[in-house]
C-alpha cells in the first residue's frame, strides 16, 4: 500500500515527507494506522548517524494507533484494537526468557539497523530500498508494520494520540525508578535532567514513595514543572555548585541517582553524590567509546554501584498498562509533558525539542 512517511536521507538535515510503499503484513506482523508518534532524542541520534542506522530510513519509535490488519499467526490483537507500540525483542534469548526484553540479545539489529532480521525492509520507493522496522515500527508514517511483542493493547476511551511516548521515553524514566533501581519508600533520589525521561522518573519516584526527590536542570521552567509533578527540591545546575547543593539537602548523600543527560561530568557528580550503598542509573545516550573516570575508592568503600539501563528494564506488556492505570488515578499526569504538532511540522517539532521549547513533542497524523 502507498503511505506517507517522513524519510531521513541525510544527517543533520530536514526529513522529507514522501509517498512510499509499505509491504503487506507477514504472518507474524501487524499493520497499524498511526494516530500519533512521540519524538525521542534517539530519533535525532539515528538521524545524525551517531548510531549506525542506514539512510534513507523512516524513523519514529513512539507510535500509537489502530490495528488495521493482522498476519495469520497473530493472536493477541485484532483489527480495530487501539495499541501503543514499544521497542522490539526476539522473545527467545536468555534475557527475553527471563522477562527482561529490553536487554534482548538481538536488541540492536531489531531496533536500530532499519531492517528485519532476514535483512529485508518493509518500505520502498520504486526500486529504492527505504530502511524501516526501526524499533519494530518506523512510525513517522501514516501506517507501520509491527509485531506482537512490541504492540500493547490499550482501552479505546483514552486519547490515543498522547499515548505513543509511553512506548519509550516515559516508559524509560518510570521503569528506571520502578524496575531498574527499585526505589524504596522513604528514600532519596536525584534526577539529573528534567526532560521527558527525567520528569517521568520524578513522577514515578513520587508514586514509589521517595521522601526526597531532587530534580536538577538548567531550565527554570522545567524545574518549576518538576516541583508540580512531585519533586521536593530543585537545583538550577547553571547557577550553583550541584554537588554541594545536593549535600545541603541530604548531607549523607542520595540513595539513588539517575542521569538522563549522557554528559560525563554530570555523571561524575551523580556518582560522587551517592550515599553508602547508593545506586546510579545511566540512561542518557553517549557516543560509542565514551570513557568515564571514577574514584574507585569512593565506589568500593561505600558499596556504591553504577548501572547501565535500557528502556527502564521494562516489559512493555506489563509497564505500559501500569502507567495507564496510574494516569487514570491522577498519579502519573504524563500528558502535561506533551506538545502536539501536525505531521507536516515534524522538523519544527524536532527543532523545538532540541532547543528545549517542547518537552515531549508528538506529531499527529492527518
Amino acid at each position: 500500500m502507498k503511505i506517507q512517511a517522513a524519510v531521513t536521507r541525510h544527517a543533520h538535515a530536514p526529513m522529507e515527507i514522501e509517498e512510499v510503499e509499505l509491504e503487506d503484513p507477514r504472518e507474524n506482523e501487524i499493520l497499524v494506522r498511526i494516530v500519533g508518534t512521540g519524538i525521542c532524542h534517539t530519533d535525532v541520534v539515528m538521524r545524525d548517524h551517531a548510531l549506525p542506522t542506514p539512510h534513507p530510513a523512516v524513523l519514529g519509535h513512539e507510535g500509537a494507533g489502530i490495528v488495521e490488519r493482522i498476519g495469520t499467526a497473530v493472536r493477541s490483537v485484532a483489527p480495530g484494537d487501539h495499541v501503543v507500540i514499544s521497542f522490539n525483542s526476539c522473545g527467545h534469548c536468555p534475557s527475553c526468557a527471563e522477562g527482561a526484553p529490553s536487554y534482548c540479545h538481538a536488541f540492536f539489529p531489531l531496533n536500530i539497523l532499519g531492517m528485519r532480521l532476514d535483512g529485508s525492509s518493509p518500505l520502498s520507493n520504486g526500486t529504492e530500498c527505504i530502511h524501516g522496522n526501526i524499533f519494530g515500527q518506523s512510525s513517522f508514517a501514516t501506517y507501520a508494520l509491527c509485531n506482537e511483542r512490541n504492540v500493547v493493547k490499550v482501552d479505546d476511551d483514552l486519547d490515543l494520540s498522547m499515548l505513543g511516548p509511553l512506548g519509550c521515553g516515559i516508559l524509560t524514566g518510570a521503569g528506571t525508578v520502578f524496575n531498574s533501581l527499585e526505589v524504596r519508600q522513604g528514600s532519596s533520589i536525584a534526577v539529573f535532567g528534567a526532560g521527558a525521561v527525567g520528569l517521568s522518573a520524578v513522577m514515578a519516584a513520587k508514586v514509589a514513595g521517595a521522601a526526597t526527590v531532587i530534580a536538577i536542570d538548567i531550565n527554570k521552567e522545567r524545574l518549576r514543572l518538576a516541583t508540580e509533578l512531585g519533586a521536593t527540591h530543585t537545583i538550577d545546575a547553571g547557577g550553583t555548585q550541584t554537588l554541594e547543593s545536593i549535600h545541603a539537602i541530604v548531607p549523607s548523600g542520595i540513595d539513588y541517582a539517575i542521569d538522563t543527560t549522557g554528559k560525563l561530568p554530570v555523571i561524575g557528580i551523580a556518582i560522587d553524590a551517592l550515599a553508602p550503598r547508593g545506586k546510579c542509573g545511566l540512561i542518557g545516550a553517549m557516543p560509542p567509546g565514551s570513557k568515564l573516570e571514577i574514584d574507585t575508592a569512593h565506589l568500593l568503600s561505600g558499596g556504591r554501584s553504577i548501572m547501565g539501563i535500557v528502556e527502564g528494564s521494562a516489559d512493555p506488556q506489563l509497564l505500559i498498562p501500569r502507567l495507564v492505570a496510574l494516569y487514570r488515578e491522577g498519579k502519573f499526569p504524563f500528558d502535561r509533558l506533551i506538545s502536539y504538532y501536525p505531521f507536516s511540522a515534524i522538523d519544527q517539532a524536532i527543532a523545538d525539542a532540541e532547543r528545549g521549547i517542547a518537552i515531549k513533542p508528538v506529531v499527529r497524523m492527518p
